[in-house]
């Protein structure tokens, strides 16, 4: 039986896992596979140009997920990282969703936002 997903999980952050990560997208491309990355939020103020589908200017992914895409031999897109969080102060961050900035959230009120963020998640 044949994976349809694999799920890479780590001990915290600044683990490898993105490397990791990036390192199988390639091998699986190579070998044949259609591979493409997918973190559904990312907090990060590392951010890359993407595509959105049918906007010229396209808009913000993390650039882990950005390396990633290039890795798989695709165009990077706003979906592989449909919510990003970009931090600002110490108790608030920028939030984009699907590369557009939907606004500031500070941690606490960011709970009443993860409903209306999962929607653009399934979206995407």
């Amino acid at each position: 039986m044949a994976a349809k997903a694999i799920m890479l999980q780590g001990t915290g952050s600044d683990v490898g896992k993105t490397v990791l990560v990036a390192g199988l997208c390639r091998v699986a491309k190579k070998r044949g596979l259609k591979v493409r990355p997918f973190k559904p939020q990312n907090m990060s103020n590392n951010a890359a140009v993407a595509n959105i589908p049918g906007d010229k200017l396209g808009g913000e992914i993390g650039r882990a997920q950005w390396l990633q895409a290039i890795a798989c031999g695709v165009v990077p897109t706003v979906h592989m990282n449909p919510v990003l969080l970009k931090p600002q102060t110490d108790i608030g961050a920028q939030v984009v969703v699907q590369g557009k900035v939907f606004g500031e959230a500070r941690a606490r009120d960011y709970q009443a936002l993860k409903a209306r963020l999962m929607d653009a998640v399934l979206e995407s």
